[in-house]
């Protein structure tokens, strides 16, 4: 990914280029258009399938703006990548340069492995050195760059599945809605296929095979396909396993109703103390907080492997703490030693990811370990103990004293 200065001062110079977007600061619209740019450079519509480049202190011209490139412009412009706007992920890096003698901010941005790349619901390309949203036909030639063999597991096809095997309620009246734009659906009057196929639910239109996020998100029986996408729930009545256990479900089905249902069962067994302060004012503290434990078990299923096992995500909860366990260990630039640290963030599924998003369970990418330790604390508890090993991740997550 490494450009050389004379490469990138090269760019900055062509004026015509479909690969370089330049900006003077980061301020007003800039910040919107900036991220126009990572999706139509991550789409790669021309297929270059080379990285395009925005340069963030630069005129139209190509000349330094002298602007003063500061550590908090630097973090804004990584959060590009993590905000949730941008969905697939893109792959990108920020970086402060010194090209023709002065500062500049420069994001790269490689082709995205499985497109269309979309920003708030559009698909944004370049042709030339313009900026516009993709019509269908575009949408159809970004489909059809997808490399099967180059794809992450959840992005490839369930060979024995068919496309009856997916919900086209859930799809048209839930998931659809909230990942294109509606002006964007009433333009384009495009077929069931289509709407699937963008969406990565299936290979094609004209191969209509589920992908496994397609069967993940859309089967109303998604475990009949993806054989591990279930999560096993257990609530043992002591600290040991030998103890009685009061509480045992598998909980199954589309990833909007696995959810939901993992909401609804640690509600049902938290449980809040009751202080009486001064005069009649109460104070109710929960032995676990709710945002923790979400942050934590949607952390598990976004992140594990589901390829190759029939193992679920376990939580099993014991009278002094939570056990969390997902199979698969650590992955890509996420290692034993870094693991929970920040800015140390990858994506073995990053199509489960984004339809996580899209269903409205992730906020914005990378910080669910922190808010939940921060949670914790704020609560009271003891900070939780993670334990990454090569096939599987441990979370414990204590009561609160």
């Amino acid at each position: 990914m490494s450009t050389t200065d004379a490469e990138l001062e090269a760019l900055l110079d062509d004026i015509e280029s479909d690969r370089v977007e330049r900006k003077e600061s980061f301020k007003g619209d800039a910040s919107d258009k900036c991220r126009q740019a990572v999706c139509a450079f991550a789409n790669d519509l021309p297929d270059h399938r080379k990285p395009g480049f925005v340069f963030i202190g630069a005129r139209d011209n190509g000349l330094p703006s002298q602007l003063v490139i500061t550590d908090d412009l630097l973090r804004q412009l990584a959060d590009i990548r993590s905000d949730g706007n941008i969905l697939p992920l893109p792959s990108m890096v920020v970086e402060k340069r010194v090209l023709k003698g002065a500062d500049m901010a420069v994001i790269t941005v490689l082709p995205a492995d499985a497109p269309p790349v979309r920003y708030r619901g559009r698909t944004w390309i370049r042709t030339g050195p313009r900026r516009g949203i993709a019509s269908a036909q575009d949408e159809r030639l970004l489909n059809e760059k997808r490399r099967h063999g180059d794809l992450p597991f959840d992005a490839q096809t369930v060979s024995f599945a068919a496309l009856a095997d997916l919900n086209k309620r859930l799809f048209e009246e839930e998931y659809l809605p909230a990942v294109v734009a509606r002006d964007v659906l009433e333009a384009n009057h495009r077929s069931y296929e289509e709407q699937l196929a963008a969406c990565r639910m299936i290979e094609s239109a004209d191969k209509p095979t589920p992908t496994v996020v397609g069967a993940m998100v859309l089967a109303p029986r998604a475990r009949d396909l993806i054989p591990s996408a279930y999560v096993q729930f257990l609530r043992i009545d002591g600290t040991a396993w030998s103890d009685a256990i009061i509480d045992e479900e598998t909980i199954d089905g589309p990833l909007g109703q696995i959810l939901r249902r993992i909401d609804d069962k640690l509600e049902a067994h938290i449980r809040t103390s009751v202080e009486i302060g001064v005069g009649s004012l109460e104070r109710r503290t929960p032995d676990y907080p709710m945002v923790a434990l979400q942050q934590l078990v949607r952390n598990a299923i976004m992140h594990r492997t589901y390829e190759a096992t029939t193992a679920p995500v376990r939580i099993n909860w014991f009278t002094d703490r939570i056990e969390i366990t997902n199979p698969g260990g650590p992955y890509g630039i996420v290692t034993r030693e870094n693991f929970g640290r920040p800015g140390y963030t990858d994506y073995r599924n990053p199509n489960l990811a984004a339809a996580m998003r899209v269903l409205g369970f992730v906020q914005r990418f990378g910080v669910g370990i922190a808010t939940a330790r921060q949670k914790l604390m704020e609560n009271g508890n003891p900070p939780p103990d993670f334990d990454p090993r090569d096939n599987l991740v441990l979370v414990t997550i204590w009561k609160k004293p």
